[in-house]
């Protein structure tokens, strides 16, 4: 069982401590192979065919026969749409049909999420508070906040991600104007935004919701 400290809004520890559940966060084999897997079907599954091209029926134009088929000492043409000529169709071209989802079953889902919280957990960027509460949806509060709870943390970058037991009117509009902090709730989360984030902040309210979502 992981036990942390659990700190104020000033940045000062409350003298509780929390017991982190260790089927969350203390996995004790990590998988990058499984991360990498989990990661690459999500960007996958969220990829659009956009790009398209036209098959030799498509092309406008072409209809009549170049010339005659014999006697003039040039090689057979039916059209000038054939995809062997200039400005004519694509053979095998990219079409908006094509499906790029790849599936990932439950174990390996969770297995690649909870790897990523005890990652954050073991390298102390993840942070435990009893609450975050705004007076104001203001963006300099905010901004205020974190940066001093970001003294207790060791980031690796400036990524913030702040997860909330339910939705946070306030802190969502707050947290709008700040391009490297976001807000989720904790039956939202995905691994996409945690391995983004470098710095991850945990409300304890919200880790009953964790445990209740993803176990």
């Amino acid at each position: 069982m992981v036990k942390v400290a659990v700190y104020n809004q000033s940045g000062e520890e409350t003298g509780a401590t929390v017991d982190l559940n260790p089927r969350i966060f203390e996995i004790k084999e990590l998988k990058p192979g499984v991360l990498h897997q989990v990661v690459t079907a999500k960007l996958s599954n969220m990829r659009r065919a956009t790009a398209r091209t036209k098959t030799k029926g498509e092309v406008r134009g072409g209809g009549k026969k170049p010339w005659k088929q014999k006697g003039t000492g040039r090689a057979r043409a039916g059209s000038i749409r054939s995809p062997l000529w200039r400005g004519g169709g694509i053979i095998f071209g990219p079409t908006e049909g094509r499906n790029f989802y790849k599936k990932v079953n439950k174990k390996l889902n969770r297995l690649a999420f909870f790897s990523v919280l005890t990652d954050r957990v073991k390298s102390e960027q993840l942070l435990v508070v009893d609450n975050i509460e705004l007076q104001e949806a203001k963006t300099k509060e905010l901004s205020r906040k974190l940066e001093i709870l970001m003294k207790k943390m060791k980031p690796a970058g400036k990524n913030i991600l702040i997860i909330t037991p339910g939705k946070q009117e306030k802190l969502s509009r707050a947290s709008a104007n700040l391009p490297h902090v976001k807000v989720l709730t904790a039956s939202n989360l995905n691994i996409l935004d945690l391995l983004r984030a470098n710095s991850i902040i945990v409300p304890k309210d919200a880790l009953p919701q964790i445990e209740k979502t993803y176990l």
